[in-house]
């Protein structure tokens, strides 16, 4: 998918790739008295406002599981995760577009961007996800041994959404309406994905609708080791892959495609 061509120019331009990560993590808190500590606040807050809410204020109890907790824990496993995803795709498809100066003046190989892109939200996810953990390990929730399992998954995903951020970040430099529809499909995939809700409350025809949406396997694996203990659907975790890899696939033979247009177009 990546060109030896391209890889040797990501190695040669790997200082400017960790800068950019760098000052766009700094000037995210740059303005804040607080800084950096930001980081840590935002993401313990939402944790802490599910755990409370649910857990003690809602009493709200998870079908199949014992902890009180569960409910919390199947929250933040979606949401956090699915967080990443958005994260990529939604940045993914301004990327060029909001470099626009920057691919114009400077002479570096595009393929730098999406590369920060994904390296500034893996950041952002590791600081949050980190304390999710934190607050497993200190509920007693940890999935131990089972948690390697997430692994493979979060790579699975990392490459779904890094496939079709490439595409519509491509595609929205020559049709902005790209931008426009991604925006409004992702908050209506994300409500037909079981993150807030168990699939097992869908009425039957609905849910055999979910079997067409790859983020299901993902979302479901991650809910299975961190709520249940239990290990992911391998079968359908090796069906998204195939996906995310054809959509990889796709996405960079279109980006190599019209990466020489995309200046005039900016």
């Amino acid at each position: 998918m990546i060109s030896p061509l391209m890889l040797r120019g990501l190695w040669a331009y790997r200082g400017f790739v960790l800068g950019s990560v760098k000052r766009e993590f700094q000037s995210k808190y740059a303005n804040a008295m607080l800084g950096a500590l930001w980081s840590v606040l935002s993401p313990l807050a939402m944790i802490l406002v599910y755990t409370v809410i649910f857990s003690e204020v809602m009493r709200t109890r998870l079908p199949g599981a014992e902890s009180g907790f569960a409910y919390s824990i199947y929250l933040c496993a979606g949401i956090l995760t699915w967080g990443l995803f958005a994260e990529i795709v939604a940045r993914g498809q301004n990327m060029f577009i909001e470099q626009a100066n920057v691919i114009k003046k400077i002479s570096f190989p595009r393929i730098c961007l999406p590369v920060i892109v994904v390296l500034s939200s893996l950041v952002n996810f590791a600081i949050i996800f980190g304390l999710f953990l934190i607050f497993l390990v200190a509920t007693g929730n940890f999935p131990g041994l089972m948690f390697a399992a997430i692994l493979p998954v979060l790579l699975v995903q990392v490459l779904l959404a890094i496939g079709l951020a490439m595409i519509v970040g491509v595609l929205n430099v020559f049709f902005r309406d790209v931008g426009q529809f991604v925006t409004i499909a992702m908050q209506f995939w994300f409500w037909l994905t079981p993150i807030v809700y168990p699939a097992s409350i869908l009425p039957d025809e609905i849910r055999g609708m979910l079997a067409w949406n790859p983020m299901v396997p993902l979302i479901e694996a991650y809910q299975a080791v961190l709520v249940h203990g239990t290990a992911p659907d391998w079968q359908r975790i090796g069906l998204v892959a195939l996906l995310a890899l054809l959509l990889c696939g796709f996405g960079m033979r279109l980006f190599r495609k019209r990466a020489g247009e995309m200046v005039d177009e900016l």
